[in-house]
């Protein structure tokens, strides 16, 4: 019996949201007297998977078939499946992202397991059941939900817990193949687009966010140089989209993309629910707003009333000068 952590990976890199669910896995394991394993699909370094030994993953499969480069629900569900029964896993631990909520919902009915998404603390362990906490209705409160079917799949929320490398030897890395067939494959994307950007924005510590405040699409380098100075991703609200000044990848709300930065700054966003409801997990909001009235404000944890064309140059040079 072990624990198993669905390692996902983007650019042949361990995205950080794996390194947060390797590191609650093995706390969890700790907690119930076993050892945390990985699986890993598609191409990724080495390095990447063994450095996972810092983070408690004593040992990684890492499956590599070609047709498994890009992400295909029902082969990666079967490859992860498979892991599972290998390692006799009774806790199956992922990100909480578009890929692992996806997996985690297929695998849960493949494997009839107790499933809970957004989980944000450890579990109380109790005989063979867990209790996990997580936040429901968009982040505005917290339930808990006890998971007691023999297989547990938790999806962990980004940035909920606090990690801290264990500096221990490197993982394991072992070659893992599953039998696929043509089946699995009947959903494989046809073409990938990948957002632009230096910082992708799922992944980001930092995101300087951008609202109708801004006027127009010519003032939006005002966001861009934020961003720059402070190595953070951009991100715009929904009218921006909607008007077409900003891509809809960048925009972040309830219909749009949902965030959990360490420091989220809203420059020029009033703060309306819908917009809220996919940043109020970020740790620090920081918002930027002309109208001391904004709901936005309600929200923050340090706002500045003022004019974003007077604020914003001012917080770049202050950003810039602590680069030197």
């Amino acid at each position: 019996m072990s624990v198993l952590v669905f390692i996902e990976c983007a650019d042949g890199k361990v995205k950080k949201s794996s390194l947060e669910a390797a590191f609650y896995g093995n706390q969890v394991a700790t907690q119930l007297g076993t050892s945390a394993v990985g699986v890993a699909i598609g191409e990724v370094a080495a390095d990447e998977l063994k450095n996972l030994g810092q983070y408690g993953i004593t040992k990684v499969l890492h499956d590599t078939e070609a047709r498994l480069k890009d992400y295909v629900s029902q082969a990666y569900v079967k490859v992860v499946a498979a892991a599972a029964e290998k390692e006799s896993a009774s806790v199956i631990v992922l990100s909480n992202t578009n890929i692992g909520t996806g997996i985690g919902a297929r695998l849960a009915a493949r494997l009839q397991a107790s499933y809970a998404t957004n989980v944000v603390a450890l579990p109380e362990i109790s005989g063979e059941t867990l209790k996990v906490k997580k936040t429901v209705f968009s982040g505005k409160a917290f339930a808990d939900e006890v998971l007691t079917a023999a297989t547990k799949i938790i999806a962990l929320k980004k940035n909920a817990i606090e990690v801290a490398p264990t500096g221990s030897a490197e993982a394991g890395v072992e070659p893992f193949t599953t039998p696929l067939t043509d089946a699995d494959f009947s959903g494989t994307p046809q073409e990938t687009i990948r957002a632009t950007g230096d910082v992708l924005l799922t992944e980001a510590d930092i995101v300087v966010s951008g609202g109708r405040g801004l006027r127009g699409p010519e003032n939006w380098h005002l966001i861009e140089d934020l961003a720059k100075a402070l190595g953070a991703a951009t991100a715009c609200s929904k009218p921006v989209a909607d008007v077409e000044w900003r891509p809809h990848h960048e925009h972040v709300g309830q219909t749009g993309i949902t965030i959990s930065p360490n420091l989220y700054i809203a420059v020029g966003i009033s703060g309306a629910i819908q917009h809220l409801a996919g940043v109020n997990s970020s740790k620090v909001i920081v918002v930027i707003n002309k109208d001391p009235e904004a709901p936005f404000f309600k929200a923050a944890d340090y706002g500045i009333v003022g004019d974003v064309f007077e604020v914003v140059p001012k917080l770049i040079e202050a950003a810039k000068a602590l680069e030197k």
